[in-house]
């Protein structure tokens, strides 16, 4: 007998589809708050799912890698090269984004006192600490006291820190480790098979979100700020198309084909605006791409706190944006100067709630931006929060791949099964 064959419609699919009768949805139930917070506790629920299993597969997939590469010299030189090469992309990032500004001058088309203005004070107290801490608080905050503790708060740099020294522990001791290494490493497998799982409610989760989104907003507040978001996607395009496939192409990385391989991340990275809900997914696939289990789990968690190009685009643009809707004319070396703090504040807020706000709470008093100019722009800021976080999980996939060919712990072998037999959907 022949089988039948059903049509099978892929989770990247399923999740546009989610997008899509979310909007549908957000603009019927237009600031009907019953419904909204409906969604708005169903979108939560998946968040906290993902959030769930983030933090299990960090721990285990890091310390099991960290145990495997067992030489702390080797570690100490791929988190060298891991760092350098986040700060050279986020600077690259920022940069863009101000040369973009500074050509298409998006501020001067809008009369600033049009724009209808938001609550943020969410984000001031975080703001304020953020202009007072320095590199000192940075490291300091980079050490667990408790790491239980840390793990409760999802802070995920003193989590990465205790992983890196307890795989390190675990390789000293030799052979009385191994079964600590086996049961961390089934671990990281239950978790794997638990994220598929959650996987399959995501279009429900991401129809809700965006829901929420455009139930609370509407389409006409975007009206007046619609050319800023246009610039910011169209900046956001062309660092993910152009820039970060020049940057692949050196470094002889497929960029086309990766990004393929990580679409159905990327949209549900954009459609949640949460880089947590992409994570799991994204270790276990460059892992099957290629890259060993040591250089995946270290370099990916460390990105989602240091190599935030999206992030690092919104601010920059945002930054210049409402200098030039207060008619701030600012010279070369102001502009120097907030690419310098912006480079240091960024790692500063990295795990925060809202970060790329607080970020730019923290920045644009340094170029006299007056604080109640944010409020203009809040209210936007989770949809273009939803490019950025695309942005985001794609340039650490691409960070994956180059590290690891670069430690040659890239197996291209192993890439070729999985190209193959990811493009015949297996």
């Amino acid at each position: 007998m022949q089988k039948r064959r059903y049509f099978r419609v892929s989770l990247g699919w399923q999740i546009i589809i989610g997008l899509v009768l979310g909007i549908i949805l957000g603009q019927i139930f237009y600031h009907n708050k019953a419904v909204i917070q409906v969604m708005q506790n169903i979108g939560t629920m998946f968040i906290s799912l993902i959030q769930m299993i983030v933090l299990p597969i960090v721990i285990s997939c890091l310390t099991v890698g960290i145990a495997n590469m067992g030489d702390i010299k080797k570690l100490g030189r791929i988190g060298l090269k891991t760092l350098i090469y986040f700060e050279v992309m986020t600077t690259l990032a920022i940069i863009i984004g101000i040369i973009v500004a500074n050509v298409t001058h998006p501020g001067t088309y809008i009369n600033i006192h049009d724009l209808q203005s938001s609550d943020i004070s969410q984000y001031t107290s975080s703001a304020k600490t953020a202009e007072h801490g320095g590199i000192w608080t940075i490291l300091m905050s980079i050490i667990p006291t408790n790491i239980f503790a840390a793990m409760g708060k999802g802070d995920m740099l003193p989590v990465i820190f205790f992983s890196v020294f307890f795989g390190l522990g675990i390789a000293a001791i030799g052979e009385q480790g191994q079964i600590l290494t086996k049961v961390l490493d089934a671990t990281a497998n239950v978790m794997f098979k638990v994220t598929n799982w959650v996987m399959r409610v995501a279009p429900i989760g991401v129809c809700a979100l965006i829901g929420v989104t455009v139930g609370e907003m509407g389409f006409e507040a975007l009206k007046p700020l619609g050319l800023f978001i246009v610039i910011a996607y169209g900046t956001m395009a062309f660092f993910v198309f152009v820039v970060m496939a020049l940057v692949g192409r050196i470094f002889h990385v497929k960029f086309y084909e990766l990004f393929r391989i990580i679409e159905n991340e990327v949209v549900l990275a954009f459609t949640t605006a949460s880089s947590e809900a992409a994570l799991p997914k994204m270790m276990d696939k460059m892992q099957k791409y290629g890259s060993t289990k040591g250089i995946v789990s270290f370099v990916i968690p460390t990105g989602y706190t240091f190599n935030l190009d999206g992030s690092a685009i919104y601010q920059s643009l945002a930054a210049l944006f409402l200098a030039q809707a207060y008619n701030i004319n600012l010279s070369i070396g102001q502009q120097i100067t907030l690419v310098v703090v912006l480079m240091l504040t960024s790692k500063g807020m990295a795990g925060v709630p809202g970060a790329s706000f607080v970020v730019l709470l923290a920045t644009v008093s340094t170029i006299g931006v007056p604080m109640q100019g944010l409020t203009f722009i809040a209210g936007i800021d989770r949809l273009v929060d939803m490019g950025r976080t695309a942005v985001n999980v794609v340039g650490n996939s691409l960070a994956t791949v180059i590290i690891a060919k670069s430690e040659h712990e890239f197996d291209e072998e192993k890439r070729e099964k999985y190209v193959a037999s990811y493009t015949r959907g297996d």
